[in-house]
């Protein structure tokens, strides 16, 4: 079963999310944690606070410890975009499009692995 927790429509470019989202992906929670509270991104800070969030939802809703868990998944699409002009010399204008993202984050439990004794 997993555990999806959301962002939607955060004010930073997809491109610049997915450099934070490679550092967490298939590592477990507490480990992922760790990653993003010393990241200098400013990506990992909203980040941080979907992991938690997602966690907190493993242990209300399914009664999961954070220590089972591990992130399965990590997407980040692109939302709207802000469209913004700067006037330029001659009367001309120069667009500026400002670019949201759509962070979804995906925690599955682990598997235990059973030895076969012969």
């Amino acid at each position: 079963m997993a555990i999806v927790a959301k962002l939607n429509n955060i004010r930073i470019a997809p491109r610049k999310a997915r450099l934070v989202a490679a550092l967490i992906r298939r590592k477990k929670a507490s480990e992922a944690e760790n990653i993003l509270k010393f990241s200098l991104n400013r990506t990992s800070e909203p980040m941080l606070k979907l992991l938690k969030s997602a966690i907190a939802n493993a242990k209300h809703n399914f009664k999961i410890e954070k220590d089972q868990l591990y992130i399965s998944k990590v997407s980040i699409d692109q939302a709207k975009i802000l469209k913004r002009a700067l006037p330029r010399s001659r009367g001309m204008v120069h667009p500026i499009r400002k670019k949201m993202s759509h962070i979804t984050l995906e925690l599955e439990q682990m598997q235990i692995k059973k030895k076969n004794s012969k």
